[in-house]
């Protein structure tokens, strides 16, 4: 029965790590990383202080996967971020929760 139980659990353990691995690939894939750093500014802010603005915010990820699809300008600057239209409204969402997920 443990053997069990410890099988269970590192599975979970490997498959929540594989998603975070799946997220970040998608971030790289999907260009993000022209603009944006884990943890420095560059053209867009650092993730990590997006994810702190939008701590505790429910829902932030809705909005900025809408921000990721659509564009915006004014919130971390006058820099606009273009629209990212190739990126699809469900990989929008993953992002924007990646992105929130990150400390």
């Amino acid at each position: 029965m443990h053997k069990v139980l410890a099988l269970c659990i590192a599975s979970g353990c490997l498959l929540s790590s594989g998603q975070a691995f799946a997220d970040e690939a998608l971030f790289k894939k999907s260009n993000c990383m022209a603009c944006h750093a884990v943890d420095q500014k560059r053209v867009g802010p650092a993730l990590k202080d997006v994810a702190a603005k939008y701590s505790g915010d429910s829902g932030a990820a809705e909005r900025l996967a809408k921000k990721i699809k659509v564009g915006g300008s004014g919130v971390w600057g006058q820099m606009p971020m273009p629209p990212q239209t190739q990126v699809s409204d469900a990989d929008a969402k993953v992002l924007a929760e990646y992105v929130l997920s990150i400390k």
